[in-house]
């Protein structure tokens, strides 16, 4: 149950009917995903599949393309980058290939299920565990 809102993370994760009884404009996730299999998380392809793959999950639609992108002189954060915009605002990821992490970030306007995405995105990227942050935006 949710007890308390504040600008912290939320301890719990809302339900559709407190998203909606609070008012809040928007949910905010954060998923980091440890020890993902390194040859999925270094393949543009693999990465795009993803976002279309949550997007239809988690009831998203999609504008336009999604935006893959390998880059970081800094060999602590190189990897690929993605942007994927929807109708309600945007996903995105970065695959850190040092660390063999996937860190990824699902803001909309529109109520998900952060945990279903959560548990989509460890399976998807082969990882061990994740941590998963959740805020409601007002």
């Amino acid at each position: 149950m949710l007890t308390a809102l504040t600008n912290d993370i939320l301890k719990t994760i809302p339900t559709i009917d407190q998203f909606e009884k609070l008012g809040a404009w928007g949910l905010y996730c954060s998923v980091d995903i440890h020890n993902c299999d390194p040859d999925i998380i270094r393949d543009a392809e693999m990465i795009r599949q993803y976002a279309i793959q949550l997007c239809d999950l988690i009831e998203m639609k999609r504008f336009g393309e999604t935006q893959v992108v390998n880059f970081g002189e800094d060999e602590r954060v190189a990897g690929f980058s993605m942007v994927q915009l929807i109708e309600t605002s945007m996903i995105s990821g970065h695959f850190a290939n040092l660390t063999n992490t996937a860190y990824i970030d699902i803001f909309s306007c529109k109520y998900y299920d952060p945990e279903i995405a959560a548990q989509f995105s460890l399976s998807y990227f082969k990882g061990s565990d994740y941590t998963l942050n959740v805020a409601l935006r007002k």
